[in-house]
């Protein structure tokens, strides 16, 4: 099911154009703004890789990957039901997050008629307890009934091998290895290792 989110994406991005969900042969499009094919991704670059292949033959495509950076949970009592409690989920995403999915987007980007763009967001999901097994184990047993967007807090957009070279530290040496990526960034060397790979892709 349609979450919130992937709709108030659609509407923002279509800017008033109203071409939304636009069957386009063998797909539907979510969004279309002038002669620019918009594809929201919440989930897996992955799964949209074909698609976009095929689609980039013959338009200019703009796939949109949100990345929530800020969280507010809404715990009901049960679907569709009362709010009991809300706080803020202690996750964060940041744009580094991206290249978690961008290695399965190497066959695809970059391409001259794709832009890449990044959009941090600020959500709340609504949630309830589950029914599985797990309830009576495990506290995180829930279902998600929907998330809402509440701001997009900053867009990247990507276009080229050059547009992501910008996110290295200035402070890297012309040759460089996973290691000293993920020393520079401060970040975890499986983070660096992703981003080493895309890049050398």
């Amino acid at each position: 099911m349609e979450t919130s989110l992937h709709r108030q994406l659609k509407e923002h991005y279509a800017a008033g154009s109203h071409q939304i969900e636009v069957p386009l042969g063998d797909y539907r499009i979510d969004a279309i703004r002038g002669k620019e094919l918009i594809e929201i991704q919440h989930g897996s670059l992955a799964a949209i890789r074909d698609k976009i292949a095929e689609l980039l033959t013959g338009h200019r495509v703009t796939v949109v990957k949100p990345i929530v950076a800020r969280k507010k949970l809404i715990k009901l009592d049960k679907r569709g039901g009362i709010v009991v409690d809300r706080r803020l989920s202690p996750k964060r995403g940041q744009l580094l997050d991206l290249f978690d999915e961008l290695v399965y987007f190497t066959r695809v980007f970059p391409h001259r008629r794709l832009t890449l763009e990044v959009a941090l967001v600020e959500i709340e999901e609504l949630r309830y307890p589950g029914h599985g097994r797990r309830r009576r184990h495990r506290a995180k047993d829930f279902q998600v009934e929907d998330q809402r967007l509440l701001t997009i807090v900053e867009t990247h957009r990507f276009r080229t091998l050059s547009d992501l070279r910008k996110l290295l530290p200035r402070s890297l040496s012309a040759t460089f290895h996973s290691g000293h990526l993920a020393d520079s960034l401060g970040v975890r060397r499986h983070v660096a290792q992703r981003m080493v790979y895309c890049l050398r892709e």
